[in-house]
């Protein structure tokens, strides 16, 4: 009887435990996301340069640097949490808050995040960013082309530097992602690797010049 109600006590524990987690997960996802969703728009409406863009960047840096200290207490203190504990948003919450924190704390979580992907607690398209961001801060190629930038000079979007350009779609496949095509239809982009491998000298060019 007194190991049922060990057990028991255990499970409420564990029970409450990811109940809380989970609405502060929710918390973070939201101060993450409702900024960042408001840019394009912004954007769109009083341009690049302009002060109504600047201050929305400037709350997403200042959540930014609140979720990174109560994201860094969770999985320092817990490690990176079951699935069944907080589900796919909780995951997707942590990754989205490493992948907006700076080069020291991405290369500190990415091996955490590789082994929760490997348990099955964390999404391996995810994880693919997060390698692409990482890969391009420490002036290596990118390898599924997450990630693009945007020419200051021409305000054209264009796929950051890529590894090996003709098996792209091969490796984004690997790890549930989209062919690069449809995903770059969102910066109105499309893609030719062919032209790409021609653009690319000029790409890691400018890159340079920007002081990436």
């Amino acid at each position: 009887m007194k190991s049922i109600i060990t057990i028991l006590s255990l499970f409420v524990c564990n029970f409450c435990f990811g109940q809380d987690l989970e609405k502060q997960l929710d918390s973070i996802y939201s101060d993450d996301q409702k900024f960042r969703l408001q840019l394009r728009d912004i954007e769109k409406q009083y341009g690049s340069g302009s002060k109504e863009l600047k201050e929305c960047w400037q709350i997403i840096r200042e959540k930014d640097s609140v979720n990174i200290i109560k994201v860094r207490a969770i999985i320092d203190q817990y490690g990176w949490p079951s699935a069944d504990i907080i589900r796919k948003k909780g995951s997707k919450t942590l990754f989205l808050v490493i992948q907006h924190a700076d080069i020291e704390t991405q290369e500190k979580y990415l091996p955490i995040m590789r082994e929760a992907v490997k348990n099955g607690n964390a999404a391996a398209s995810q994880l693919a960013l997060l390698e692409d961001r990482v890969a391009l801060r420490r002036n290596k190629k990118q390898i599924y082309g997450s990630q693009i930038g945007k020419d200051p000079d021409t305000k054209l979007y264009y796929v950051r530097p890529l590894e090996d350009p003709d098996h792209v779609n091969e490796r984004r496949a690997s790890v549930g992602l989209e062919k690069l095509e449809k995903y770059i239809k969102y910066w109105d982009l499309k893609w030719d690797a062919e032209q790409y491998k021609n653009d690319l000298p000029a790409i890691e060019a400018k890159e340079r010049s920007m002081g990436y």
